[in-house]
């Protein structure tokens, strides 16, 4: 079925195997903020759901930010969040109800603000109030976007000179010719005898997925889980060593044997040693407990190289996981009908 192109382009009506293919291109664009500059900055909120907040997730494992960097992923702002904060907000749609929420807050709190966005509200209140705007470039899906996200994200935390490395822009040129070559492996039309992301694809048709890695990986990881569940739409799970040892570990040692899950391991040569040993070792412990890892050695000599690669081949594996379940990936139609509910 994934070797027939036919059925590929039939189900794949807006080709999102498409658009995931060209991805390392988003790593290269630039947005201009040659006029843009911030006041002494001693801490960032950055205010993001879903997607959008994917990318500061990334940006939390790497480059080393100088300040306290802190994710907002509901309404409301810290407490200490004033003139000195640079408070970036983002939402491709620009209409995200909790990040307007937080525009709002900020601009009472007399934050510096900076928008990241595709247009909608957000682009509207940057414009009226003269606060940096970096625009997105379309596409159908936040979710195929969060490369060009996370790249916004590093211009601005560049111009508010809050970077360790002095070199990003030249390692995300390296990064994205090594994301365009890798990326060569799982196109549709490479055979499934050869392609490792329509192999693992077959692997977890009608499993739960659960998604584990150490914590350099953990934004990939939680990028698998946003794109099972909206590409694939199957139910997926994410948690990380070493607080899977604490806790979620002793939950697959007990009944039910059979249980109806597919467990993936990033793993990550750059993580901590006692982190590598903590996977083979539970793997050893949980051996006939639960269903065998299927792990993912991932690629790179970086840990950006790592990021993009172990984010970009979890695309390719859930678009082609929902392309065996019969469906359209892009669309997330329920999401949608959520958001009207909402507002009767």
């Amino acid at each position: 079925m994934l070797d027939d192109l036919a059925y590929i382009h039939e189900r794949d009506v807006d080709d999102a195997l498409g658009m995931v293919g060209k991805q390392s291109q988003q790593l290269i664009q630039d947005f201009n903020l040659a006029n843009v500059s911030f006041n002494e900055v001693e801490n960032i909120v950055y205010a993001g759901m879903g997607g959008s907040a994917l990318a500061a997730l990334v940006a939390q494992s790497f480059p080393d930010i100088t300040v306290p960097f802190t994710i907002v992923r509901n309404y409301d702002l810290p407490s200490y969040v004033g003139p000195k904060t640079l408070l970036i907000c983002a939402s491709y749609s620009g209409n995200t109800e909790e990040t307007l929420e937080a525009l709002r807050q900020g601009r009472e709190k007399q934050a510096q603000i900076a928008v990241i966005c595709g247009g909608g509200k957000l682009k509207e209140a940057a414009e009226a109030n003269s606060y940096s705007l970096l625009l997105l470039p379309k596409t159908v899906q936040p979710r195929y976007a969060v490369l060009s996200n996370y790249v916004a994200l590093l211009h601005v935390l560049a111009k508010a000179s809050v970077i360790g490395q002095s070199d990003i822009f030249t390692e995300l040129q390296k990064a994205a010719t090594f994301i365009s070559e890798a990326t060569k492996a799982w196109l549709g039309e490479v055979p499934t005898s050869s392609n490792p992301a329509k192999q693992l694809a077959q692997e977890l048709m009608g499993k739960s997925v659960v998604i584990y890695s150490g914590p350099k990986l953990s934004p990939a990881a939680y990028k698998w889980k946003i794109s099972v569940n909206e590409n694939a739409k199957q139910i997926a799970w994410v948690n990380q060593y070493p607080e899977f040892n604490h806790n979620e570990f002793i939950g697959w040692s007990k009944q039910p044997i059979d249980k109806p899950y597919a467990v993936i391991d990033l793993r990550s040569s750059l993580e901590h040693p006692r982190v590598q040993k903590r996977f083979e070792v539970s793997a050893r412990l949980l051996s006939g407990l639960r269903p065998e890892p299927h792990i993912v050695d991932v690629e790179g000599t970086t840990l950006l190289e790592q990021l993009l690669w172990a984010s970009v081949f979890g695309d390719f594996v859930t678009i082609y996981l929902a392309l065996l379940n019969g469906i359209n990936p892009a669309p997330v139609d329920l999401v949608e009908k959520f958001k009207k509910a909402l507002e009767e």
